[in-house]
């Protein structure tokens, strides 16, 4: 991995407790807006109607994705296994991997990461979810409705992480106009966590371009914790040790049999801040 960004986003976007607020302050890589993952429950005539006649709301099942594979939860893998321990994630390495943080500006918590390759970003934020059941059958509703509203475009699609949305989000070009760019956003519900991803660039429209990107995410871990948490809460992520840090009593242990091994600060200080 080569490089390390820290962003800041106003307080003021950002909503104690609430994924709407920390996922309407991020943007896609071309300065789209990215529609809330949790902005609230979408109007539905026809559950409004039956509510109001006293009948029972209409629920729908979870699409069942298969985890075998990845992302992973904490409990499902080694706790030092070579990868970068983000807080709420732990991810991976790959050869020219780059990484941004996007910290909220008054308490300095990281609220998103962006993992970029060749080109294409993914945005990851986590989220805990109930124990129960998922989230991402609903918040897929409420992104298309915002990208709806938005000007843009919704098609809900199968794809190599499950059901996912294909959207094309308005964008302003240089010289004024208003062009559609496309972005997927993918969700994978695990034990009490959902995990969002949003892809941007080739990897948005473009399967082969996608592949490498994908493949981070699949060997992505979610650490929940055990602590009480609301649904839809975000996940605390937190940036990398500091170069100069004081190293930790012993080392890990070696990273897994054809995993990169992490060597982050290679080139010195990299955390830059961007205003």
């Amino acid at each position: 991995m080569s490089l390390f960004r820290r962003r800041k986003v106003a307080e003021s976007a950002v909503q104690d407790g609430s994924a709407a607020g920390a996922e309407s302050a991020t943007t896609a890589e071309s300065g789209a807006e990215v529609p809330s993952a949790a902005a609230g429950v979408v109007d539905d005539p026809e559950a409004r109607a039956a509510a109001e006649a006293g009948a029972p709301a209409r629920t729908v099942a979870p699409e069942a994705f298969d985890r075998t594979g990845g992302p992973f939860d904490a409990a499902e893998v080694e706790d030092e296994d070579g990868r970068l321990a983000l807080g709420g994630l732990r991810v991976a390495g790959r050869e020219g991997m780059e990484l941004r943080f996007e910290v909220e500006e008054a308490s300095q918590r990281v609220i998103a990461v962006t993992i970029g390759m060749n080109g294409s970003t993914v945005q990851l934020q986590t989220f805990a979810a109930p124990r129960s059941s998922g989230v991402w059958d609903e918040i897929r509703t409420e992104i298309a409705a915002a990208v709806a509203a938005q000007g843009g475009a919704a098609e809900e699609q199968d794809g190599p992480l499950g059901r996912e949305l294909l959207c094309r989000l308005p964008v302003r070009t240089e010289d004024g106009r208003t062009a559609h760019q496309p972005t997927r956003f993918v969700g994978v519900d695990g034990p009490r966590w959902f995990l969002r991803a949003v892809f941007a660039g080739p990897a948005a429209h473009d399967p082969a371009a996608a592949a490498e990107l994908e493949s981070v995410v699949r060997d992505v871990v979610v650490v929940r914790g055990s602590e009480a948490m609301a649904p839809r809460e975000l996940i605390p992520l937190s940036l990398p040790p500091q170069p100069g840090a004081p190293a930790a009593a012993a080392p890990g242990p070696a990273p897994r049999e054809g995993q990169e091994e992490l060597k982050p600060f290679e080139r010195g200080p990299e955390i830059t801040e961007v205003r």
